[in-house]
């Protein structure tokens, strides 16, 4: 090859080198029911309203399902049946029995993987390698996980007398609903209490088609119940008296409204909120390694990560070279149907989000900064933001500040280890971050410096039901996961 045919080549885009045939998963292989009612004592009941509401598909904008739309009397009878459950048999019933059921939960998922993860893909948007190769297998490995605590809660509690609190409501959001659910109800099952769950209403289906295997498992009728509606429902559980525990994962703002109406109420409560997680590379990091790691850290489920790497904090050495890198890394990402096993970038969960996404842009482009796009072609029907990058920005910005919920990297440079972590803990958030070098030494330097609950270290975005979750400031309080996460369903006395 010429040197000339070299520059050329070089000089076009990926998809102009070659492109992926379509390998399209079926959505064929899921049956969605017409209509979905509340999963109460065992049983999908209408609501007592007679009300529903449509989920769609984010990616084309299709009707996907209706979804029964809970009132407070729903929730007062999903409450009572969890509380019966709880005082008649869940808290009563030996534990190695009740890990039998959440081991038998986790099996079932084994069996109906591939189900569960193209109805995850179509209710939110993101790629089905996502949910195929991350989602499902987390939860049922959180599932497996917390069925072998049911019974050893003493050995994770020496010296305590540890007990069940009664009856958890928990509130779950859009962008893992499944994920968040497990994260959520293994551990409530695995301490004897029993559940009171809401989706958010745009993903619902699959804690609905949970519910389903639930009651296939033969778990007793009430121990979990699924009451799906709006943020309304949600703020009716943070206020129940007939509720003990409080599981949030969501925004700062409704956090805040959580956490009130539960020291209000007496309510034990954890809150996993909003992040800004500052992924920083110094220049004796692996430059092709960091740029995957950004790229997973930022672009993996659009964006819609509490724990995105969003802010990128580059060392100055390397930064031109890095960013060089990074766009070129960019090119190659595929944005396409989400059931295309050869897309990387996904739909955006919804309208709303999309216009909350470009409107942080447009911000940014008024205000002087430079905004990088690939060139990829947006679909004609959906939700769709291509990946992007946000240079020339300063800590001042809103785009730095705010948590933006989207495929959105803004980009700053940094002299000295100091200087980063100054960087990297001047926002209100505190939930995660990462560290990009081969000195073990600066990673604990630098990591024992910034004020956030998980550091990863030349990684991103790695998660294990045996490792504790959660953050500081406006990130929320409290961990799921680990013996950590078992911890705030009990009751512990001497």
């Amino acid at each position: 090859m010429s040197e000339k045919e070299l520059t050329t080549r070089q000089n076009l885009r990926f998809d102009e080198l070659w492109a992926y045939d379509p390998a399209p998963e079926s959505p064929d292989y899921v049956k969605i029911e017409e209509q979905y009612n509340l999963f109460i004592d065992g049983k999908f009941q209408e609501p007592a309203s007679g009300r529903y509401f449509e989920t769609i598909n984010p990616a084309n904008e299709k009707l996907l399902s209706r979804v029964a739309r809970a009132d407070k009397s729903d929730l007062d009878k999903a409450v009572a049946a969890a509380r019966k459950a709880y005082e008649g048999v869940w808290s009563k019933m030996p534990a190695k029995e009740r890990g039998k059921y959440i081991y038998r939960i986790a099996r079932l998922l084994q069996e109906r993987a591939r189900e569960f993860a193209i109805l995850e893909s179509m209710d939110t948007g993101k790629p089905i390698r996502e949910s195929r190769d991350v989602d499902i297998p987390i939860v049922i490995a959180h599932f497996f996980y917390y069925a072998g605590w049911a019974d050893k809660l003493k050995y994770a509690f020496p010296g305590v007398d540890p007990r069940p609190l009664g009856v958890a409501g928990q509130i779950i959001p859009w962008n893992f609903p499944l994920l968040m659910a497990a994260w959520k109800i293994a551990p409530a099952l695995a301490t004897g209490n029993t559940v009171v769950i809401k989706p958010a209403s745009s993903t619902p289906l699959t804690l609905l088609r949970l519910g389903e295997l639930i009651r296939d498992a033969g778990l007793p009728d009430g121990v979990v119940n699924i009451v799906t509606g709006p943020g309304e429902i949600g703020n009716a559980i943070a206020n129940h008296p007939g509720i003990d525990k409080i599981a949030f994962t969501g925004s700062t703002e409704i956090g805040r409204t959580i956490q009130e109406a539960s020291l209000r109420t007496g309510k034990k409560y954890t809150l996993e909120l909003g992040g800004k997680a500052a992924n920083i590379v110094f220049d004796d990091a692996p430059v092709e390694e960091a740029v995957e790691g950004i790229v997973n850290g930022i672009f993996f489920n659009q964006g819609h990560v509490c724990c995105a790497g969003s802010r990128l904090l580059v060392q100055e050495g390397v930064a031109d070279e890095l960013v060089h890198k990074l766009k070129m890394r960019m090119e190659t990402l595929i944005l396409g149907d989400p059931l295309d096993k050869n897309t990387d970038i996904g739909a955006i969960n919804s309208k709303g989000q999309l216009d909350s996404i470009l409107g942080y842009l447009t911000d940014g482009v008024e205000s002087g900064l430079q905004i990088y796009q690939t060139k990829c072609q947006l679909p004609e029907k959906g939700f769709w933001c291509p990946p992007t990058l946000v240079e020339n920005v300063s800590q001042a910005h809103r785009i730095v500040q705010e948590e933006v919920f989207g495929p959105v990297l803004t980009i700053q440079t940094f002299r000295t280890p100091e200087e980063a972590v100054s960087l990297a803990n001047n926002t209100p958030y505190g939930l995660s971050g990462g560290i990009w070098t081969d000195k073990g030494s600066k990673i604990f330097k630098v990591g024992k410096g910034i004020r956030a609950g998980v550091i990863w270290a030349n990684t991103f975005n790695k998660f294990d039901p045996t490792s504790p979750f959660g953050g500081y400031k406006e990130s929320g309080m409290g961990r799921e996961g680990g013996i950590h996460g078992l911890l705030p369903y009990l009751e512990i006395s001497q």
